[in-house]
């Protein structure tokens, strides 16, 4: 599809809080003589579309065809029409949503005010070869018709308002009537780069009944009994005109269904009235099912209100989970079931949080936050099928980085999140992203995708620097326990500078693979600059303490080399020290968890590591489980605290942990070759089995280790193409008493040293 295809709407009215206007039909119906052979249609949606071929609907999922800004990127779907187009008359049918065109419920981060904003609109070209070998084609330029929809309200974060009395049979079928309905209007086309969607659709991957279904004020309470995202099936058999109202919630407490942590603002602003709402008004006359296409919801339970008693059964409401499809690459297990509901959750969480790109939160804010998907990459690629996902994204994320080189906290956006909510935590994502594709899958020209932006970016840096050589320009170390967000212990120009270094050298590292040789020079140099600055100013070398005096930074300084390898046994111990300072638990925010457990492991500390994530009381992963948690929660709060989102992703490394360190699958460990394969598990104390995989590009790696007597059986498959070692934890030998053998498939009995 090339432009001036043109972009066609049925009014150039949209709509708002307060004003609806109902999503359009469209629909065009054509004659083929004779049947076609072979035929394939393209189609773009502002924002979202559901397409339809002599009244099936071919649709590839919801949200279609992608969430982007219309100013950046305008993408489109193709479908072949194979076996759907006959000889005689065909339709063509689109019901067009709001989406990203139009998306008022983001009032918070400016989208009512972005100067794409307008009514819905799309653009279409079908193309045929006929069995007598001519070619038919048509597209939006001439001849559609259009009239409202039954659908008279849709809201990405809102919702959807469907009365379906409204309902217009055979609307997108052959032999409609279609006298009632008006031209279809020319619509301005929108600025954007038109390109084929590649990513993965977002698809149902299961369906849940209600766990419980109680009396509830006026109405009824669903609870699915887990967080997670998606939508909701009704199925009624209702009266003409009978009303359902359903809100969808994550936090039920004290009776109480509460929607504080998902609005936003006053709770008398009128747009925070219906947030995660459907109305569907029964036509009556027989079963009707009815579920959103272009809204989403993060939820455990559905309020549901206008509903009989005898209507209030588990077959009113289906939960349909939904994300991206992205197969599954990797897993973990072990003897704990805390740990295993964690790497459940994290799944889950990250699950959730992914809809076309990650997300900050599938209940709230729907935004792909930076610094979010920077921190969950590893853990997800180990996890998860997401490169394709990710180079989608990162193509929005570099249409988005600024003449200055400056990226915005979230992607998409319109002007919002340059000036605030972003800075090199959250900026990393356009590094981190192709470096960890890169590592795991050995994909080159990810690398060579995002390089020119990579290296604007960090000319960028250059120019944020003080007078110490130092970079403070961001958000810190976000969400630590107990505190509100931005009260962190590790400085500001601590944890900005270190990320800026550790940005420089992957950056240096992509960029020697590329062959960019001088660029690969500045990089490193940058990341010497600012180590530098970091080692003057921000580290007591007499006491091998970072700035702050905290776990963030103590750890981050050893993980990203900041201290050098003869200060950092001193330096850990020092981080033993503020660990017990803090009775043996966590006390970091994003960017300290990130890194804490690791490096626990790397000094052979895993038991503790452990004991950390999995101890039942607060702080700790294992305290949210205690608390009922069946996803990650974006906080560590004690009881009684503020509740923010219960279903985040960004403190989810932990099932990368998991996966490296207690089942030992270290892939490409310098980052540089993706056929090296280290195998080195901790078998820590409290577990008597562990295993895990991930399917690597040369094939699927299995590892599995189980306590036998006073010995550990280790059992390893691996692809021969692999090379690699096979490394004893600190205290336990290999055959023969050894602490290292090369690596190859094959069961091996460790035992304590002596």
């Amino acid at each position: 599809m090339q432009f001036p295809i043109q972009f066609i709407c049925a009014t150039h009215d949209y709509a708002d809080y307060g004003h609806i206007v109902p999503a359009p039909y469209l629909r065009r119906s054509f004659t083929l003589d004779p049947a076609p052979e072979q035929a394939e249609v393209l189609v773009s949606g502002l924002g979202f579309y559901r397409i339809f071929v002599n009244g099936k609907e071919i649709t590839k999922g919801i949200l279609a065809p992608y969430i982007s800004s219309p100013d950046h990127m305008v993408y489109y779907d193709r479908y072949d029409l194979s076996g759907l187009l006959t000889q005689g008359e065909n339709v063509i049918g689109l019901l067009l949503g709001n989406g990203m065109q139009n998306s008022f419920g983001g009032y918070v981060w400016n989208f009512d005010k972005a100067r794409w904003r307008g009514a819905p609109m799309a653009a279409l070209q079908l193309t045929a070869k006929l069995r007598d070998g001519t070619e038919f084609s048509l597209d939006t330029g001439s001849g559609f018709k259009t009239h409202p929809s039954p659908l008279l309200m849709d809201e990405l974060r809102s919702g959807e308002y469907y009365d379906a009395r409204l309902e217009i049979p055979g609307w997108c079928e052959p032999g409609f009537d279609e006298q009632d309905w008006t031209d279809a209007l020319p619509a301005t086309p929108p600025r954007g780069e038109l390109r084929l969607c590649e990513a993965a659709p977002i698809v149902v991957s299961e369906e849940r009944k209600a766990v419980s279904i109680t009396p509830y004020q006026d109405g009824y309470l669903y609870d699915f009994g887990i967080d997670s995202a998606g939508r909701c099936r009704l199925r009624v058999k209702g009266e003409p005109g009978q009303e359902i109202f359903t809100s969808h919630c994550e936090w039920f407490h004290d009776g109480i269904l509460d929607q504080g942590n998902i609005n936003f603002g006053d709770r008398g602003d009128p747009r925070c009235v219906n947030v995660q709402c459907n109305k569907y008004i029964c036509k009556g006359g027989g079963v009707e099912e009815y579920a959103p296409w272009f809204a989403y919801y993060g939820f455990q339970y559905v309020y549901v209100k206008g509903i009989t008693a005898e209507q209030a059964t588990p077959e009113l409401l289906t939960y349909e989970i939904m994300h991206s499809d992205l197969p599954e690459r990797g897993n973990f297990s072990c003897s704990d079931q805390t740990a295993n509901l964690l790497q459940k959750f994290t799944r889950r969480s990250t699950l959730a949080n992914f809809f076309h790109f990650p997300t900050d939160c599938p209940h709230r804010e729907k935004n792909g936050w930076t610094g979010d998907a920077a921190l969950s990459a590893e853990h997800t690629l180990l996890n998860l099928e997401a490169e394709t996902n990710y180079r989608e994204w990162l193509r929005n994320i570099r249409a988005a980085q600024d003449s200055r080189g400056a990226l915005p906290g979230i992607v998409p956006t319109d002007k919002w999140g340059y000036d605030g909510g972003n800075g090199p935590a959250w900026d990393c994502v356009l590094t981190y992203l192709p470096y960890f594709v890169w590592k795991y899958r050995g994909d080159v020209e990810i690398v060579r995708e995002n390089a020119t932006a990579i290296f604007r970016y960090l000319h960028y840096l250059t120019t944020r620097m003080d007078s110490r050589g130092l970079i403070a320009i961001g958000l810190g170390d976000w969400c630590p326990p107990g505190r509100g967000a931005e009260q962190y212990k590790s400085p500001l120009p601590f944890t900005d500078s270190v990320i800026s270094m550790d940005i420089a050298r992957k950056a240096a590292q992509m960029f020697d693979a590329i062959g960019w040789d001088m660029q690969a020079e500045f990089a490193e140099k940058l990341a010497c600059r600012l180590k530098k600055a970091v080692r003057r100013d921000l580290i007591d070398l007499s006491t091998m303490t970072a700035a702050g005096a905290c776990q963030t930074s103590q750890a981050m300084a050893i993980f990203y080399d900041v201290f050098e390898p003869g200060e950092k046994p001193a330096a850990f111990a020092r981080l033993l020290e503020l660990i017990n300072d803090f009775d043996g638990h966590m006390d970091t925010g994003i960017l300290g968890a990130r890194v804490i457990f690791h490096v626990l492991s790397a000094f052979d500390r895993a038991d503790l590591a452990y004991r950390m994530i999995t101890r039942p009381d607060y702080p700790s992963y294992g305290n949210w489980i205690a608390r009922g948690a069946t996803s990650l929660w974006e906080d560590f709060h004690p009881e009684g605290g503020p509740v923010n989102s219960l279903n985040h992703h960004f403190f989810g490394d932990i099932s990368s942990w998991f996966i490296q360190s207690l089942a030992g699958i270290v892939l490409n460990p310098e980052g540089d070759d993706v056929s090296r394969l280290d195998i080195a598990p901790h078998f820590v104390e409290a577990l008597t089995h562990a295993e895990a995989f991930h399917v690597s590009p040369a094939g699927k790696i299995s590892v599995s280790w189980k306590r036998d007597g006073e010995d550990v059986l280790l059992s390893l498959e691996a692809p021969e193409s692999l090379h690699g070692c096979i490394r004893a934890p600190k205290g336990w030998l290999l055959p023969d008493e050894m602490g290292v053998l090369p690596l190859a498939s094959g069961q091996y009995r460790l035992k304590k040293a002596r």
